[in-house]
């Protein structure tokens, strides 16, 4: 009893992780993940109604810990060009990272996101706003030229989009691909230029 009072939604993100990885997506189930915990599958379904709910969610963590990594770019009070560059850096080394440190995970995150369309609409909305605020300082500071500032934003994103698009993941590691990533993004600032 003492493991379901110290149930956490957390706790269970966490646990369903370490499933997921050991037996893939197709063979995990909220009883493996309950086993994980020590507890009765009903205490799981107590945090989540639905082992869909739950694969959901846990698709949710996994896009946001990007999200929560580039959002501190975003806030830093300085020239919008290098935000806009290192943003668009740290999106790629994500992304990077997560395909090549743990690729059974990011194989069942691969699964996830397909099954997980409304978590990955928001994801890619929060990018895009947060890109948006991006342009916008480099349009008040005048070093960007964007009538549109969220128009812009939208189109750096599907433009760098084999650099952070899952379904690039690997290309990612070919030769030459921080030189092509450069050349994208250089290109992209000049046209921003007023």
């Amino acid at each position: 009893m003492a493991a379901t009072e110290t149930l956490t939604a957390e706790r269970i993100l966490e646990a369903t992780e370490e499933v997921l990885r050991r037996h893939g997506p197709a063979k995990a189930t909220v009883v493996d993940v309950a086993r994980a915990l020590g507890v009765s599958h009903g205490s799981v379904y107590r945090h989540f109604r639905t082992k869909a709910a739950l694969r959901e969610a846990v698709t949710k963590r996994w896009l946001d810990r990007t999200s929560e990594t580039l959002s501190a770019i975003v806030a830093e009070d300085r020239d919008p060009r290098e935000r806009l560059r290192d943003w668009l850096a740290a999106l790629l080394a994500a992304k990077r990272r997560k395909a090549g440190e743990d690729p059974e995970l990011f194989a069942t995150y691969m699964v996830l996101t397909g099954e997980n369309t409304a978590a990955v609409g928001e994801h890619i909305d929060d990018l895009t706003a947060q890109l948006t605020r991006i342009v916008e300082a480099g349009v008040a500071d005048g070093v960007f030229a964007a009538a549109d500032p969220e128009a812009a934003a939208r189109a750096v994103f599907q433009a760098t989009g084999r650099f952070h698009d899952p379904g690039y993941h690997k290309e990612w590691e070919q030769p030459g691909v921080e030189a092509e990533f450069t050349a994208v993004v250089d290109l992209l600032l000049r046209g921003l230029r007023p």
